[in-house]
């Protein structure tokens, strides 16, 4: 049996594995380990142990719990309700308002978090029954919120792009440059949408009735005190790394003790909340771990058996010229986005897109972009999707409680996002058509 023809059985053995619903990580470690001993015996357990331990011993690895438990602790720091009552004050009058500042705060807390959970869940809870008691149509506010959220993939601080960043070895630094422009024409998009659509259609989020608008300059710029801690945080950690002063590993570090000093000011720093904070950061990196291990061990066998080789002279085979190759890995990225987790898409993926990147000559930062954008339309593509789950449990919570008058169920939720991930498709194509938009700021601040 020819190495080429072990590496589709491989492949297959994977998919059928993945019908029967059993745990990804063990889905991919069991099928590697099982080729492994088939080709090589026990000798042969020596090279996915030697690729983990490459992997975790990586220093910038450390960023990732670190900035989770940035988010984590955010979320429960009370930035959220401070700086909805800032937009509330300020964007409340106009029609969309509230909607379209839904989307600021989670620019603003994804610059200062680097998930999209953290934003999605706290905004969330705040946000919906605000507006809807305030006649906003429910779509468009789950909608906001699931798109907005998922900006917490691509603008800096990123925890997939620090993941990226070690399996391609680009620096860490530039794709958190690379992803700044990209993240705000794409937050832009959804604030044009949302204020064209609600000034067409008012009823979809009608502004704030006069009796409610009676805010004076002064309050309003007192409200505004809410951007000074998110302000002096993002600068911390994402200034520090533009300066040169920190790495991203100790930026990391630096943004975590922010995010406790945030919430002992706005008086959150509770056992509960710095246990559970801790708790949730060790249950979200237990996940990412495990399934790192099975991407690894998969990845380094299914390349062992000529798995790359493989796929190349696929592409070569099909007279694909570099753009074709990169549509079909996008559209790749977006069918198996729509089924697995970010992360195993990345360690099973990458080692085997980035030579053929690089080989045809692209740069690995902007692609990584290209990459981080389709995740977030995989975080609001059903089935699977995360921020759908999110939103679901959200709701639900919110309509037992009374807190929203009727129930949204799955199916709102799913129609919801259905002109966002339109809106991230056209962002996704601007960013290859223009490849500056994700590459200037970091040669700008970097070099070439």
């Amino acid at each position: 049996m020819s190495i080429e023809l072990i590496a589709i059985l491989m492949g297959g053995v994977t998919l059928l594995l993945l019908i029967t619903g059993l745990p990804l990580a063990f889905i991919l470690g069991a099928t590697g380990i099982g080729f492994v001993l088939l080709l090589e015996g026990v000798q042969g357990l020596a090279m996915p142990a030697f690729t983990i331990w490459g992997i975790m011993n990586t220093f910038v690895f450390i960023a990732v719990p670190l900035f989770i438990f940035m988010g984590c602790m955010l979320e429960r720091s009370g930035t959220t309700d401070e700086l909805f009552e800032m937009i509330y004050r300020w964007a409340g009058p106009v029609r969309g308002g509230l909607a379209m500042g839904v989307v600021v705060i989670c620019v603003i807390f994804a610059a200062m978090a680097g998930t999209s959970g953290a934003a999605t869940v706290s905004l969330g809870l705040i946000a919906i029954p605000s507006l809807i008691k305030r006649g906003y149509d429910k779509s468009m506010v789950t909608g906001a919120i699931q798109a907005g959220g998922a900006l917490g993939f691509l603008i800096p601080p990123s925890a997939v792009m620090i993941i990226y960043g070690m399996i391609a070895k680009v620096s860490v630094g530039r794709l958190f440059a690379a992803g700044v422009f990209p993240g705000i024409i794409l937050a832009s998009l959804f604030i044009a949408y949302i204020g064209v659509r609600c000034l067409l259609q008012p009823k979809l989020g009608p502004a704030i009735p006069p009796e409610e608008r009676m805010f004076t300059l002064k309050q309003k710029l007192v409200s505004s005190r809410a951007l000074v801690l998110p302000g002096l945080l993002i600068v911390g950690v994402l200034g520090t790394i533009a300066a040169g002063i920190c790495s991203p590993t100790e930026a990391s570090a630096i943004g975590a003790a922010g995010a406790i000093l945030v919430a002992a000011i706005h008086r959150r720093l509770s056992l509960a909340n710095f246990s559970e904070a801790i708790f949730r950061t060790g249950r979200l990196m237990g996940m990412i771990i495990w399934v790192a291990f099975g991407a690894l061990v998969y990845s380094a066998i299914f390349n062992y058996l000529g798995g790359t080789e493989l796929i190349e002279n696929l592409f070569a085979g099909l007279g694909l010229g570099p753009i074709g190759i990169l549509i079909i890995i996008q559209l790749s990225f977006f069918l198996l986005g729509m089924f697995l987790d970010d992360t195993a898409i990345l360690f099973v993926c990458m080692p085997i897109y980035i030579p053929i990147i690089a080989h045809v000559g692209f740069d690995p930062v902007w692609f990584g972009v290209l990459y981080v954008i389709n995740m977030q339309m995989a975080y609001l593509t059903p089935p699977f999707g995360y921020n759908l789950f999110y939103m679901k449990g959200i709701a639900s919570d919110l309509f037992r409680s009374g807190d929203i008058p009727s129930e949204i169920t799955l199916g709102d939720i799913y129609r919801s996002v259905i002109p966002f991930v339109i809106i991230q498709a056209v962002g996704l194509a601007l960013v290859v058509l223009f490849p500056q938009l994700a590459l200037w700021l970091p040669n700008k601040i970097f070099g070439m």
